[in-house]
């Protein structure tokens, strides 16, 4: 019977040999049984692969206050502002935030989440790793702790979604671009950490078609999180084949622009709007860095207030049962002008 999946608790119990009160005393919490019944259960588990649902359960006891954070590069400026303006709210309402990164990897998310389980959190703001995660580990998580999904959106799993509304982030640039200059080329990598490029270039190639210009997307080699190399190398290379049709280059992302404005100073091409300038260079997200470029890049950014609140309140009121239908909310960037583009 080794390995054999149960379904509930009554069903482990019996098959444990281990009575349901006890087994609900160690559930709640696992010093409140001698430690010769703790070894016992332990045993039971790992034979019997059996997970409590930790989501139902808490309908039928105390919260902890405990809430994850989990994000997929904590060393992006990015994850590191969101996770920021995240745990402070956590904090004012009262709970204890514990951060979590999964260094864009699809094993260690797993891990990540596993780990969470065991601390038995009110709740978790999860933002995925999107294209590389495990949807069904993620789905099965999401069953059992009330959990936001944020940044990336992986089907209709979670509580709800909160994100930047990708869409409007590229339109509004591209139009801003076309109208002060020649129209942009997209600077992308081939393949993308995060679908959320993959929406970045669809609406670039709409944007340009609807303002009558025809779209041009680079696509330069690269995987994982590693953009700024990435944008550099790939920066190089364009620079050097002739690849941009235009002088003006929107880039997919921030990291990838600061790493193509590196490629560009490294090759003496002056960046900018000025008339001794051979290209403009422009990003998405609203990077913290960004403002301290060379030129300051023209992005635009994360509305990181409002996405974190949103995202918090959403999950706060979940934890109090007030647990609304699943649905997804974007919210728009705002343009920020500066002296690359």
């Amino acid at each position: 019977m080794a390995g054999e999946k149960v379904r509930n608790m009554e069903e482990f119990a019996r098959m444990s040999g281990i009575s349901r009160p006890t087994l609900s005393k160690f559930f709640n919490d696992p010093t409140s049984v001698r430690a010769s019944t703790r070894s016992r259960i332990e045993a039971a588990l790992e034979q019997f692969d059996y997970r409590p649902n930790i989501y139902a359960m808490n309908q039928n006891r105390k919260l902890t206050k405990n809430i994850g954070i989990v994000v997929p590069l904590l060393s992006d400026p990015y994850f590191a502002e969101i996770a920021r303006n995240l745990e402070q709210r956590c904090i004012a309402a009262g709970y204890r935030p514990t951060l979590f990164s999964s260094h864009g990897d699809t094993a260690l998310e797993v891990e990540v989440l596993q780990t969470l389980r065991s601390l038995k959190p009110a709740g978790v703001l999860l933002a995925p790793l999107g294209r590389a995660s495990d949807n069904k580990a993620l789905e099965a998580f999401c069953a059992e702790v009330p959990t936001l999904i944020f940044d990336s959106s992986v089907e209709e799993i979670g509580l709800s979604f909160v994100g930047s509304d990708n869409v409007q982030f590229t339109t509004h640039i591209t139009d801003y671009l076309c109208r002060t200059g020649e129209p942009p080329c997209f600077f992308e990598m081939k393949t993308p950490a995060n679908p959320n490029a993959h929406r970045r270039r669809q609406a670039y190639i709409a944007a340009m078609e609807s303002f009558g210009h025809t779209p041009e997307v680079v696509s330069v080699e690269g995987e994982g999180w590693g953009f700024e190399e990435i944008g550099r190398l790939g920066g190089h290379e364009a620079l050097t084949n002739k690849w941009f049709s235009t002088n003006t280059i929107l880039c997919s992302n921030d990291r990838l622009a600061i790493g193509l404005l590196t490629a560009c100073y490294e090759q003496g091409v002056r960046v900018g709007r000025g008339q001794d300038c051979a290209i403009r260079v422009a990003g998405q997200d609203g990077h913290p860095h960004s403002r301290y470029t060379c030129p300051p890049l023209t992005t635009i950014s994360h509305n990181y207030d409002a996405v974190s609140q949103t995202a918090a309140i959403a999950l706060f009121l979940a934890i109090e049962g007030q647990l609304s239908p699943w649905k997804s909310t974007r919210l728009e960037g705002q343009l920020i002008l500066r002296d690359s583009a």
